[in-house]
């Protein structure tokens, strides 16, 4: 048990909470963090251990186990299932609260008259919002959004567009509402559940959206500024994963080179991982959270895609073993349908699958927090179509060699020498292979730019000089 507390005392604190005495009279400021771990995925208060780790002790350890336990068996609703232990460590008694997650969510602090739910954010326990109490209902009564019922008439929607592409993949027709009520798609009153509106053509469930924005530089700003190209999509999920990956694709260099008998490609980001991360947040996110919507950002250096809602069973994706990432689907349904589409596996791999369709897996990045969930590329063509455009602009000068140096003098040729082999000049080495002053070599850049040789780059002393690629 002391090897037990002691791994407490090194645990995250977003697991782990430390009271240096019991506070009998304002039992609040524990039982809300008792509230928090019951509605997520658990966790341990220490009591007698101050905020620096440091073993205290209780003076009265029978007496405060005894009113710890009567608060929360009164002031906690639904009753929940909790272990208390005294333990002795450096020769002083704590108590060690350990709370596992609930099964009976969402779980409340009363007190006179009013109920308060509260889920652990970081090191805090803070008041749940609404959307999370939604989804902790739903939880409570092991529901999920995708299989309540709207009120939307099975005899008024179509599915156009999913039954195509059921019979492409599948090779059978649906048939009629059988089928749909074996997919989870309408009720037994002949209503589409959540599910089936998100899957039909006129979806008209405002937070099934996804925001699409290719920004200049690597910072947000203002769309109508700093926006390249920007597209907002609603409506059927099909249509939205189709509509997002080809926004991605048409904001995504692709290059390509020859070696040998084979043709290399080279993209931003590959184009499986990107289509991959695009289904985890249709299907995963939290579509309870009313005006919400999925976000990607093209930046000069990295796609980001924002999910609304975190970690379905609490946890942090960022604290977690990527390979050992349980398969928990917040939308059970929808990732049945997904996977009956050909558009995903159900065997909870997909962020495995993502990193492997890198070269490099560091490009890639997972974090979450109780309201989002992100997924980071890093671009990965960079370096390659930097040195692939060298390496043709080399192949275009070295053919063209003679014609260009015949309208040159013997110190340009000297510069285009050596931008042909080392692709930069700055002022600095001119001066060291030509021999000549400041002012003359600036002369020399003058006249291979006039002559659109050559282009500037940078200010100042950070100036250099390049051959015109186009």
């Amino acid at each position: 048990m002391e090897t037990y507390i002691k791994n407490l005392l090194i645990a995250e604190s977003t697991y782990v909470d430390f009271k240096v005495s019991l506070e009998k009279a304002k039992p609040k400021s524990w039982l809300k963090t008792v509230v928090a771990f019951a509605n997520g995925i658990g966790g341990s208060i220490l009591f007698g251990v101050d905020d620096d780790r440091n073993i205290v002790g209780l003076e009265d350890i029978h007496g405060d186990a005894e009113k710890i336990s009567n608060l929360i068996k009164t002031k906690i609703d639904p009753i929940l299932m909790f272990e208390l232990k005294p333990v002795t460590i450096e020769e002083k008694q704590i108590l060690a609260l350990n709370i596992p997650s609930g099964k009976m969510t969402p779980y409340y602090y009363v007190n006179e008259g009013t109920r308060t739910a509260f889920v652990r954010i970081g090191n805090e326990s803070v008041i749940a919002p609404s959307y999370i109490i939604h989804e902790l209902t739903l939880k409570g009564q092991r529901l999920s959004f995708d299989a309540l019922s709207t009120n939307e008439k099975f005899s008024d929607a179509s599915f156009t567009l999913f039954k195509s592409i059921f019979f492409k993949v599948s090779g059978k027709r649906i048939e009629g509402r059988k089928d749909y009520l074996s997919f989870g798609m309408i009720d037994k009153n002949d209503h589409l559940t959540y599910a089936g509106l998100l899957l039909s053509d006129e979806c008209t469930l405002l937070q099934s959206r996804i925001f699409c924005t290719r920004w200049t530089g690597t910072s947000k700003g203002k769309r109508s500024v700093d926006a390249i190209d920007d597209k907002e999509y609603n409506g059927n999920i099909i249509m939205l994963l189709k509509e997002a990956t080809s926004f991605v694709k048409n904001n995504s260099k692709k290059a390509w080179k020859i070696e040998g008998l084979k043709r290399i490609e080279f993209i931003d980001y590959p184009e499986d991982a990107v289509r991959e991360a695009i289904v985890n947040a249709l299907v995963h996110r939290d579509y309870n959270i009313i005006g919400s919507e999925i976000h990607i950002d093209i930046y000069d250096d990295r796609l980001e895609i924002v999910s609304p809602g975190g970690m379905y069973d609490g946890k942090n994706i960022q604290e977690v073993d990527i390979d050992k990432v349980a398969s928990i689907r917040r939308n059970p349904i929808v990732a049945d349908i997904f996977n009956r589409l050909d558009y995903m596996e159900r065997r909870g791999s997909g962020l495995k699958r993502i990193r492997e369709s890198f070269k490099d897996e560091n490009l890639v990045e997972f974090y979450s927090n109780q309201s989002s969930f992100y997924v980071v590329m890093k671009k990965q063509t960079a370096n390659e179509i930097e040195d692939m455009q060298d390496e043709r602009l080399n192949e275009r000068i070295k053919s063209e060699y003679e014609r260009i140096m015949s309208g040159l003098n013997n110190n340009e040729k000297l510069i285009v020498d050596f931008l042909i082999e080392n692709q930069r000049i700055a002022n600095k080495q001119a001066i060291e292979i030509t021999g000549l002053s400041s002012a003359q070599v600036r002369r020399v850049f003058v006249s291979l730019q006039h002559k659109g040789i050559i282009e500037a780059h940078g200010k100042g002393r950070g100036r250099y000089y390049i051959l015109v690629k186009e």
